[in-house]
């Protein structure tokens, strides 16, 4: 909720900077994997980057790991004759005091049959941690994803 102590001093601005920057981010991370860019995807995250989603025994870690488990991924889909879009939205974005932005969102998965109908796939919610790479650039150092459907 912006105060009008955060207006007076610029923090809303910077809020607003800020979340209009993770959303750009998401926007683009999202299409690198949907068009199955499985290495430029990758390159969003850290070098030790994890990923863990509930349906792997353990998360995914580095960009080697992201890059054959996307990979993979994307080979069973083409071969079922599917594609998948995923869509980011309800963005709460936190900065953290030690520079690191937590942010939780929800992500709709949505599932086509190539030449055939659309339907939701997968209701989740993801938690990440972004940090800033070497060109200021935001990058996923751990990212979390529960699914709804899942006990």
């Amino acid at each position: 909720m912006t105060t009008v102590s955060d207006l007076a001093s610029g923090t809303a601005a910077w809020s607003a900077a800020l979340h209009a920057e993770v959303q750009q981010f998401y926007a683009y991370q999202m299409q690198l994997l949907d068009l199955a860019e499985a290495q430029r995807w990758a390159a969003t995250f850290t070098e030790d980057a994890t990923f863990a989603v509930p349906t792997l025994a353990e998360p995914v870690r580095g960009r080697a790991g992201l890059v054959a488990a996307t990979t993979r991924s994307h080979a069973e889909l083409a071969a079922a004759g599917q594609r998948h879009r995923h869509f980011m939205g309800m963005l709460d974005v936190r900065p953290r005091p030690d520079g690191a932005v937590a942010v939780r969102s929800y992500a709709v998965v949505y599932a086509s049959e190539v030449g055939g109908r659309s339907r939701v796939h997968r209701v989740c919610v993801c938690e990440d941690v972004l940090v800033r790479g070497g060109g200021g650039e935001l990058l996923v150092s751990a990212r979390t994803v529960t699914r709804d459907d899942l006990a």
